[in-house]
């Protein structure tokens, strides 16, 4: 902030998106188009929730003028970071924004997901909450599907709003070459080579859910997005196939047993009369 006070207005202003951008911990922010920042249509709604809105906008477009002392021009400058993210979340789902994402994500730039059995997939950040100072921002993974904090505290105390609650799933309607296949490889707990029986018997539990969803969807024609494992779901309906079979046969089998039986006991009613 010393670079700040000491630079003159025209040094600052002129390079305003470019110094935020740059500055460390705004990483996951991509630089907006001045032709999006300057249209008032996308801006509509945000001049009351920024506090010096005009001065804020003016800064950000680096037509900032107003002489003014230290400590108001670190509040519009606060005002201006808050105006640029609101912004930022409107702008990511557009065509140019989710392109500029895009380049940032197949880089890893928003970092990659810490579950061992993911493979370091890249992740997009993300928001809990559309309103500003619920949440901070998280990271998704598309692979596993679910959500991580920020390694570096810089990140972590991102606005989530920022970058809103559907960006990460827009972006993969849009790009659907992106999504990942989807793994049902696990981790299985052990002791000693054992499994362990309380997690075993979960884990079972839900791969056997997993695995009747997987064959719901295949006979309505419904991609799951799960590619490993396929042989083994056919061979468990085959499997399923054969047992119903058996059931059936069992069943006929009953059926003539007791028909046989019921005839053999009307026999002998017949000759004890």
């Amino acid at each position: 902030m010393d670079d700040y006070v000491s630079e003159s207005d025209s040094d600052y202003t002129s390079y305003w998106r470019d110094w935020f951008i740059s500055s460390r911990g705004n990483e996951y922010f991509c630089e907006i188009d001045e032709d999006y920042l300057t249209d008032r249509f996308n801006l509509t709604g945000l001049n009351t929730e920024v506090q010096y809105y005009q001065y804020a906008l003016d800064l950000v477009t680096d037509v900032f003028d107003l002489d003014c002392d230290d400590e108001m021009r670190e509040t519009i400058e606060k005002s201006a970071r808050h105006l640029y993210g609101l912004v930022h979340a409107r702008y990511i789902v557009t065509t140019r924004g989710l392109a500029k994402m895009l380049e940032k994500y197949k880089k890893a730039d928003f970092g990659k997901c810490p579950r061992v059995m993911c493979h370091s997939h890249p992740l997009l950040p993300m928001g809990l909450a559309d309103i500003p100072s619920q949440k901070p921002v998280k990271l998704y993974c598309a692979r596993c599907e679910d959500i991580y904090n920020p390694k570096s505290s810089r990140h972590a105390a991102i606005d989530g709003a920022y970058f809103g609650t559907s960006f990460h799933n827009i972006i993969f309607q849009v790009y659907p070459a992106l999504i990942p296949t989807k793994s049902a490889e696990r981790y299985v707990p052990r002791c000693y080579g054992f499994k362990v029986h309380a997690a075993a018997a979960l884990v079972r539990w839900q791969n056997n859910q997993r695995d009747d969803m997987r064959r719901r969807l295949r006979k309505m024609e419904v991609e799951s997005g799960f590619k490993d494992g396929e042989d083994d779901i056919e061979g468990d309906d085959d499997d399923e196939e054969d047992e119903e079979d058996e059931e059936i046969g069992e069943l006929e089998a009953a059926q003539v047993a007791g028909f046989i039986e019921g005839a053999g006991a009307a026999g002998v009613g017949t000759i004890a009369g």
